[in-house]
């Protein structure tokens, strides 16, 4: 049984915060989930209309809880918002949606998370697993302050619709730019604009989803230094199309360009062209605001962590993170297993902690008293 005093505070209420829920719970902690939006589905709703898992239903679900129909099938990003519904009510954990963090600061020997509905909670121990499709990257480039083209990044992207007939420049070189790109080529002049090659992985091989691969080889294991030996350019998984698309001229690819014009861009060689659109799908970085009054981040906004154990604070740890661990750290295949790893310390500390004093608990904000 959990007592008031082993209290683990959970940041976020998507695929990572539900994740340390389970493995909190399984320590026998108490977790609270705090999310800012209406479920705790995290930022799935809102990803572009057409986004499906890149990996099978049967190696993309939380353990224990396997994706319902057909295994071999490519959740839809729909069904994840259902899936990860289901999963939250199954946890019988405490979740408090509609509940956004706005700072956190040292307590004793433990946290003071301040909402921005005035609320207060304090705990011995905080996993923030905020994600970061609150924060999307946008690259600086000269000129780009007069283009009088459209600028957006693919986090506020949904459909071709606004696109069609138009001249769009695509910038990046992952799943997520190829695949809209591809998109936007059946109604819209397109290229592809990405700082290095392309290189396909065919997603099916003898039949098999490569995921069979990744698993049995421990691929999916693999830490991200060792991962930076293997992969000299941008992975690409091919669902049999995008390769295809780019070899039959539905849309190329070139070099990033070096900055805009007033009604285009200049590409390397010096040439330049009017484009009408630059689409973003250039990453995220970890929205984590929050911890700055903490100073558990670098200048950067980054967080000083260990695979996901901070380097700055005792009982604060993170989920979530891209390559946190492992090539599979930031994805519902994979987060389960940084959420065990990072759950063990906490839980040794937590219990440490109360131990020694009672002070750290869960209390309401002085306007609730």
């Amino acid at each position: 049984m959990s007592t008031p005093q082993q209290t683990v505070l959970i940041i976020g209420g998507g695929q990572s915060g539900l994740a340390a829920a389970r493995a909190a719970r399984d320590h026998h902690l108490r977790p609270i989930v705090l999310e800012a939006g209406e479920r705790a589905v995290g930022s799935w709703p809102h990803y572009y209309n057409s986004l499906a898992l890149f990996s099978p239903a049967q190696f993309s679900g939380f353990p224990g809880f396997t994706f319902p129909g057909d295994g071999d099938r490519y959740p839809t990003r729909d069904e994840v918002v259902t899936y990860l519904e289901n999963y939250a009510e199954s946890l019988d954990v405490e979740i408090r949606t509609n509940t956004r963090v706005r700072a956190v600061e040292s307590d004793g020997d433990g946290f003071a998370v301040h909402t921005t509905g005035g609320d207060t909670l304090a705990a011995p121990a905080l996993v923030a697993a905020s994600g970061s499709f609150a924060n999307p990257h946008l690259p600086t480039l000269p000129g780009s302050e007069t283009f009088a083209g459209t600028m957006a990044h693919v986090a506020d992207y949904r459909d071709p619709s606004e696109y069609q007939g138009k001249r769009v420049i695509v910038v990046g070189g992952g799943n997520s730019a190829v695949q809209v790109a591809v998109e936007l080529a059946r109604t819209a002049t397109v290229t592809l604009a990405s700082r290095q090659p392309l290189q396909f992985w065919e997603q099916r091989i003898n039949g098999l989803d490569l995921h069979h691969a990744l698993v049995e080889t421990g691929f999916d294991l693999l830490p991200p230094y060792w991962l930076a030996q293997l992969v000299t350019a941008t992975l690409v998984i091919d669902t049999g199309g995008y390769q295809q698309a780019f070899a039959t001229g539905l849309l190329d690819r070139r070099p990033m360009f070096t900055r805009f014009t007033d009604d285009g861009i200049e590409w390397p060689d010096g040439s330049r062209e009017q484009v009408d659109a630059v689409l973003f799908a250039t990453g995220y970085r970890p929205a984590l605001e929050y911890l700055r009054p903490l100073g558990a981040l670098d200048q950067t906004g980054a967080p000083l962590h260990a695979g996901g154990l901070s380097m700055t604070h005792m009982g604060l740890a993170y989920l979530g993170l891209e390559f946190q661990r492992s090539f599979s750290s930031n994805t519902l295949r994979g987060v389960h297993r940084d959420a065990d790893h990072v759950m063990a310390p906490l839980a040794a500390h937590i219990r440490g902690s109360w131990k020694a004093t009672a002070a750290h608990q869960v209390r309401p904000s002085m306007s609730a008293v």
